[in-house]
């Protein structure tokens, strides 16, 4: 329905009682999609809904099937005027997006969102000729048209449409799965969102959202975290039937699409998705495992013994260091130290990042019923990105900030491109995140002048590296198998925990101790649902 927004999730991001009290004090900004809509009853939305309904059918009684014969300044044209449909429609559906990640378990926006998923996925069909056309072309055929000074500005976006034309099926099937959609795997997916949106986890009386449990197994009190991460495997395990379901039917659903379309592997059309290739993804996830016992298995060995005990229980492994408090940042601190780590290197950054939060851009508020996690939506380029994220108060937060504002600041330099050319593949995407998120990591290490505190900043920063690193390959070897094995047939819960358990083991290494309650905490992991094979 709109471009896929580029996000991070630290489901980890610690943060203690107080910490979470104290920032609820803080001023923590709400953002205003005013600059897309005024409101899911604003009458733009449908009278720019009925104007690219129009504009559809006039594109498709001008193009449809003639493609082929196309001159190259008609081809030319047809591409603006391509661009300019999706960019109404990318408008429509990120207000509608964006809206229902800032109020999931709120039914009439869960009910608003479906009907313009709905209503975007309709007008859209009449559009997939085009890029169907365009792939049937010859090379040859394509090199003239390329004469033209504005297809060649487009030559980009073209090579990527491209990319896919060996998997593409019929205009008929096309269009058949992608109608088929709002009820297939976008419906599966709404779900998973709207039961971790409503889940609530008892914690010695207390009902916690999902975000506030997982901020809790990074508590500085030990029994907190236990108490927290039982509370949290014993939900689990009382949905695990739901959440076995979804998981089973996205991966038949996937199996499906992957073998009409010829994919070599489940993970093939990702790596094609993201411009690279099967085999350096698999030497890439070879060389990491190769090196869990010098890394993750030796870190959390040392981790141990800080702690003076020869293992760590799982609930201990975001743990911060024995006898040290992370420091809290009010959000105005954490908005002057990125803006000031971002402008040493490059005062242009500072001031496209600034303008995140003097126009409201960020929804960092902690509120019920909201996305647990961490993104930037890129929107249009006729408007600007947007920010969400759940602000606690801790270095980490200030991390999270500092990824998605390179994110943010990459897709605002980005937009000028036009909707086609904007369009970023993840592993781009994650360079300026990751690159936004160091140079903020490294100003804060500077200025830090106790040594205790440094050494907390880079033990903190060597575990969010693991969760980068180790914890994702261990994500994508549970998808591999996972796939791999429903092929086959469904796998129960039971197989499932299974899977995730040996794989944990594997990468996590002998040093971290496990439980049963921990069987299932593959429940709760988005990109599984959302992003298959993220990594």
């Amino acid at each position: 329905m709109t471009r896929e927004q580029t996000s991070v999730q630290y489901t980890t991001s610690p943060s203690d009682t107080a910490t979470a009290q104290a920032s609820t004090e803080d001023s923590l900004p709400s953002w205003d999609l005013s600059d897309l809509y005024n409101a899911p009853d604003a009458p733009e939305i449908t009278s720019d809904l009925a104007r690219v309904t129009k504009g559809v059918a006039e594109f498709s009684a001008a193009h449809k099937g003639k493609i082929v014969d196309i001159s190259p300044p008609q081809f030319a044209q047809a591409i603006v005027a391509y661009e300019g449909l999706m960019e109404t429609l990318y408008r429509v559906g990120s207000y509608a997006q964006l809206l229902y990640a800032a109020n999931v378990s709120d039914p009439e926006v869960g009910q608003f969102y479906q009907t313009i998923h709905e209503k975007v996925t309709d007008i859209s069909t009449d559009t997939l000729f085009f890029t169907l056309e365009i792939n049937r072309l010859e090379d040859q055929a394509l090199k003239h048209l390329l004469t033209d000074d504005g297809v060649a500005h487009y030559a980009p976006w073209l090579r990527d449409v491209r990319m896919f034309r060996d998997h593409e099926l019929s205009d008929e099937l096309e269009q058949a799965l992608h109608q088929k959609s709002v009820t297939g795997r976008s419906a599966w997916s709404r779900l998973f969102d709207e039961a971790m949106a409503d889940m609530r986890i008892t914690i010695d009386g207390e009902e916690l959202t999902l975000a506030d449990t997982l901020n809790r197994l990074s508590d500085t009190d030990g029994m907190v975290r236990k108490a927290a991460a039982k509370a949290l495997g014993h939900q689990l395990t009382g949905q695990v039937r739901l959440f076995s379901l979804i998981t089973n039917t996205l991966a038949k659903d996937k199996e499906i699409e992957d073998r009409l379309r010829q994919y070599a592997s489940p993970m093939a059309s990702r790596n094609l998705a993201n411009q690279v290739e099967d085999d350096v993804v698999t030497a890439l996830v070879t060389s990491v495992k190769a090196a869990y016992p010098d890394l993750s298995h030796r870190y959390y060995a040392l981790k141990a013994k800080w702690f003076g005990v020869e293992k760590l229980d799982y609930w201990d492994r975001n743990a911060p260091l024995p006898d040290q408090a992370d420091r809290h940042f009010s959000w105005d601190q954490a908005r002057t130290t990125v803006l000031d780590a971002y402008g040493r290197f490059e005062p242009e950054l500072a001031d496209i990042a600034g303008g995140f939060f003097e126009r409201n851009w960020i929804d960092a508020a902690l509120r019920p019923g909201k996305d647990s996690g961490a993104f930037s939506h890129p929107t249009v380029p006729s408007v600007h990105p947007y920010i969400l994220m759940n602000y606690h108060g801790r270095s980490r937060d200030v991390m999270t900030l500092a990824h998605e504002l390179g994110h943010g600041v990459h897709q605002v330099l980005s937009g000028p491109r036009g909707g086609l050319m904007s369009d970023t593949p993840l592993t781009l995407a994650e360079t300026a995140s990751v690159f936004g998120e160091m140079l903020t990591f490294q100003f804060m290490l500077e200025n830090e002048t106790s040594a205790e505190m440094r050494r907390v900043m880079i033990a903190g920063k060597v575990e969010d590296m693991m969760n980068t690193v180790v914890r994702q390959v261990a994500f994508h070897e549970f998808e591999r198998v996972v796939h791999d094995e429903r092929r086959s047939g469904e796998l129960t819960a039971d197989r499932l925990g299974e899977v995730w358990m040996q794989i944990q083991r594997e990468s996590l290494g002998p040093a971290i101790r496990f439980d049963d309650d921990y069987r299932h905490y593959w429940a709760y992991i988005p990109h599984f649902i959302h992003s298959p094979f993220y990594v």
